[in-house]
């Protein structure tokens, strides 16, 4: 099946690399026009994985414009609201209308309970949840201008449904993502947009780059007995972003019509037990 997203348009966060580039392909190889933002440069100092640099940003422009499809890219942090709404005015002003919006930047950072700062507190919060609002409030309004409906898909992780040990933080924001989902769809539905949210398990980007596996296992080792809460069910251990994009894709389209407020695993059955 192709054609998914035919003539729409897809705001998608986090874009320049990982889960966010495999969106933007996989969304506008089924037809979609693309407003792509990444921060594309330095994270928080508790981030122990490579940032995302412009060059990745602008491979990701490439990659979507070989689809045929068109594309409105632009450096903005998430946490900068004004900036976000500016960057989404501009992509709507050229591409014409938005109908999907992916709120998919985020950051972890492995930390036990004790090391976790007011600074990466802060850092960990205000980039996963007040980035994830600022995400739906500077594209809903255009999606309700439209008045042909939408779905919004916020990522959250199954630290969103279960937890992720070591790291209380970010097991905190992502189940405000998930909770934000649901608060949102509540409203939104008097205008036909759906709101779900996805939580990936294990997923091969770079955020496994830098120290960050060396740091998740310090952690655990820490209190080992917590390191099978990661485990799932499935032989492989970790998916591809191409996983993720799949399901969130049968989010954005018609196919999942009736389905609001829902929360999607992907994650192996990590969260089952």
């Amino acid at each position: 099946m192709t054609g998914r997203l035919e003539g729409k348009v897809a705001f998608i966060t986090g874009a320049a690399r990982g889960q966010g580039r495999a969106h933007a392909i996989r969304m506008a190889t089924e037809g979609a026009d693309i407003i792509a933002v990444d921060i594309a440069g330095a994270l928080p100092p508790s981030v122990k994985y490579d940032h995302a640099s412009r060059a990745d940003f602008d491979e990701t422009v490439r990659l979507v414009e070989a689809t045929g499809r068109r594309i409105l890219a632009s450096v903005v942090d998430t946490r900068d609201h004004p900036g976000l709404t500016q960057a989404v005015a501009d992509g709507v002003a050229e591409l014409g209308r938005l109908d999907v919006i992916v709120a998919n930047a985020g950051i972890a950072a492995p930390q036990t309970w004790n090391e976790i700062t007011p600074e990466s507190w802060r850092d960990v919060m205000d980039v996963n949840v007040t980035g994830t609002w600022n995400t739906v409030m500077a594209g809903a309004q255009h999606v309700i201008d439209g008045g042909r409906g939408g779905s919004i898909i916020l990522i959250s992780s199954a630290a969103g449904l279960k937890m992720q040990p070591f790291m209380v933080h970010y097991t905190t924001s992502k189940h405000a993502v998930t909770g934000m989902a649901r608060g949102f769809a509540a409203e939104f539905g008097k205008h036909s947009i759906r709101v779900n949210s996805v939580h990936p398990g294990p997923v091969l980007t770079d955020m496994g780059s830098g120290t960050m596996a060396s740091e998740i296992g310090r952690t655990i080792e820490t209190y080992p007995q917590l390191s099978s809460m990661l485990l799932g069910f499935l032989p492989m251990g970790i998916c591809e972003t191409s996983d993720i994009a799949d399901a969130v894709l049968w989010l954005a389209s018609d196919e999942s019509k009736f389905v609001t407020a829902a929360a999607i695993p992907v994650d192996g059955g990590t969260t089952q037990y």
